[in-house]
């Protein structure tokens, strides 16, 4: 087994500069128990975000018949722009938190904060009690991103980091399966129904974070937070115990054969450095990260935050049966990116992301038009999206691999905040708001408009993925964006 490579000197009488060959050490590592537990506990994020998102829309009908919210089109649409308000302030907040405190603490206050909020939400008396409910749930979701993703890539071996990635996102589907589930069940009048059905429906967030808490007691520190953070010596205990249960397990490990990196002690990246990293010396990045995520945030968020307003206005489809819908849908999205997931790996970055954008907004595109003209029935349609989105999911689930591998170790997690932030701003409240102005019109041709934009940022993001995209498939994050703290 590898030494820890901790050889330490002093630059100067204030600045510490050693040696580490930890990330070599974590991406020679096979694929093993450790990993698959670490997606459990801690990728099951996206999944509550499904579970989130769905419900809003598959009680959006029980929300307007509540006698305590009578809420209408305009106000759902502005709930789920709440919703996603609070997830770029969120991002923001606790990205920043996530690279000065440690990835570890972060994503047990965010789960603590999603886990309170979406249990208010069930105690709504109003729409603005809603709304507020909404937004903080948001930011714990927002805030968990930020955590979660870092994390999760930072364990990851190089050669696997684009198929996990693109799976763990695609559980949102599975979220979203269990909301349109939980939906058909509470809202049935023969179960519960009434206003308690939609109450009971966002108890189910609830119990899930409270599971999923204990589940995550186990995950240490991401090792390559302590390297940078002047804790060398716990990030190599660290990764000897991973190294050491593989070795129980007679796994063969490989010899390292990367130089070592010498870094510089520090305790934080001040917001100057932070803001030039991703808009100087990374500003060709930042603008390929930013047209992906503001791409599939309108995409995403203008037609899925809404998606049971068409179904209900356009296709006369009962309220409570709109789960029915989501299940065929929600399975579209998730055997995208776990069947192209690993070609992010093996054909590579560049193409895969700009194929996927671009095949989902043509699709989009031709859908909408057929929409349009009424050519298409409740079921042809949800057909349509769930062919869509089979690839969109993994276009979308690639904009977070984006900006989550090609920033440097000291500002990942509050590079994803800033370019979510961006991304979900431009693109996650206007789409919502949007779409339902238009939808309220109850005129195809204005909801088509409104697909037509969508599909045109998708290809637009394409183009510039295709031109100015990293190719970061099986290369280590070190290599991938220098740190920060890197010795010369």
């Amino acid at each position: 087994m590898a030494t820890a490579a901790l050889d330490t000197t002093k630059a100067d009488s204030d600045e510490r500069i050693y040696e580490t060959d930890l990330p070599a050490r974590l991406d020679r590592l096979p694929w093993g128990r450790f990993h698959t537990l670490l997606v459990f506990a801690l990728g099951i994020t996206w999944l509550l975000d499904g579970l989130e998102v769905t419900l809003a829309g598959s009680v959006s009908g029980a929300l307007k018949a509540s006698p305590a919210l009578h809420l209408n089109n305009s106000d759902i649409g502005l709930a789920g722009g709440a919703y996603i308000c609070g997830a770029v302030l969120g991002a923001l907040f606790f990205g920043w938190l996530t690279d000065r405190l440690g990835r570890r603490k972060l994503f047990f206050i965010t789960l603590f904060v999603y886990v309170g909020a979406t249990a208010l939400t069930a105690f709504s008396w109003n729409l603005w009690s809603f709304l507020l409910f909404r937004f903080l749930t948001g930011a714990g979701i927002g805030g968990e991103y930020t955590a979660i993703n870092s994390t999760i890539q930072e364990f990851t071996p190089a050669r696997f980091r684009g198929w996990v990635d693109l799976t763990i996102n695609g559980t949102f589907w599975i979220g979203a399966a269990l909301g349109a589930g939980g939906s058909i069940v509470l809202l049935d009048p023969q179960w519960v129904g009434g206003d308690l059905g939609w109450r009971l429906c966002f108890g189910i967030g609830a119990v899930l974070g409270l599971l999923i808490m204990i589940l995550r007691l186990w995950v240490p520190e991401s090792p390559r937070w302590l390297m940078i953070h002047n804790q060398p010596e716990e990030a190599a205990r660290i990764v000897e115990g991973i190294e050491q249960r593989f070795l129980e397990h007679q796994a063969q490990l490989p010899p390292v054969t990367e130089k070592p990196l010498r870094l510089h002690a520090r305790d934080h990246t001040p917001l100057g450095e932070v803001f030039k990293t991703l808009f100087v010396l990374h500003r060709q990045r930042a603008l390929v990260g930013l047209t992906l995520l503001t791409a599939q945030a309108f995409f995403y968020n203008a037609i899925f935050f809404t998606y049971a307003l068409v179904l209900t206005d356009f296709y006369g489809v009962p309220a409570d049966h709109i789960g029915w819908y989501v299940l065929p849908f929600a399975l579209g999205n998730f055997c995208g990116p776990l069947l192209l997931g690993r070609l992010f790996d093996v054909v590579g970055r560049r193409v895969m992301i700009s194929s996927t954008y671009a095949i989902s907004g043509v699709l989009l595109a031709v859908s909408g038009y057929l929409f349009q003209q009424q050519l298409l029935d409740a079921t042809q349609q949800t057909l349509a999206w769930m062919v869509i989105f089979f690839f969109a999911s993994a276009a979308a689930s690639s904009a977070y691999l984006t900006v989550a591998e090609t920033f440097p170790l000291e500002i990942r997690a509050l590079a994803i905040a800033v370019f979510y932030a961006f991304g979900t701003g431009l693109g996650g409240i206007v789409g919502p708001s949007l779409f339902g102005a238009l939808i309220e019109s109850h005129d195809r041709s204005n909801v088509f408009i409104g697909y037509l934009i969508g599909a045109g940022l998708m290809v637009l993001a394409a183009v510039v993925q295709g031109v100015w995209g990293v190719a970061a498939e099986g290369k280590s994050l070190e290599t991938v964006a220098r740190p920060l703290s890197q010795a010369s």
